[in-house]
């Protein structure tokens, strides 16, 4: 997998310092929420970070190594859909628990504020598809590995990970294992 070229990821990290408010207590008391919906407002921004996050389905030499990018609900999608037009791929939307039409797989996990279940369609993934995971924020890593697990249920393999922000002091980067995680900002 290669991460995104210093000078991308440099600029992009401008941008999410420059755009994305805190929003202390929401949705619940003690939870600062990282707001991305600036970013997404400012058209030379949003298309930063996209080619930012999209850069882990590409290696060194800049082919895709990748057949689906994956993006959960809710902000996941909005990064994940123009990722996977920049790599040449599929999209997959994982969805929240009732949300789709046709038969599933479905996996509940813990959030760092609740629980929720997500689910892809059965044949949203064929065997051995290699699939990159795109979100907008990796807390504590709960959406992440119940994704995977449902890339894994469909015989697909996750390759990699790519986030806008990373909440550190949540850990989630260590429930992945050796998955790599490419993270535009730490915070």
């Amino acid at each position: 997998m290669s991460a995104a070229p210093a000078t991308q990821v440099a600029a992009a990290r401008e941008v999410l310092e420059r755009l994305v408010i805190d929003v202390p207590d929401f949705p619940e008391p003690g939870v600062v929420f990282k707001d991305i919906t600036p970013v997404l407002a400012d058209h030379t921004g949003l298309t930063t970070v996209v080619e930012a996050v999209a850069a882990a389905g590409r290696d060194e030499q800049g082919r895709v190594v990748v057949d689906k990018v994956l993006g959960m609900e809710a902000r996941g999608f909005i990064l994940a859909a123009p990722a996977a037009l920049a790599l040449g791929t599929g999209f997959v939307p994982v969805r929240k628990a009732g949300k789709l039409p046709r038969p599933t797989h479905a996996v509940s996990y813990d959030l760092e504020y609740g629980a929720a279940t997500l689910e892809i369609h059965v044949d949203a993934i064929a065997p051995g598809d290699r699939v990159l995971l795109v979100d907008d924020v990796l807390a504590t890593g709960g959406t992440m590995r119940a994704t995977r697990d449902l890339v894994e249920r469909s015989g697909g393999v996750v390759v990699a990970v790519s986030v806008l922000l990373e909440l550190g002091a949540l850990g989630g980067r260590a429930g992945l294992g050796e998955l790599p995680v490419s993270t535009v900002l730490t915070v």
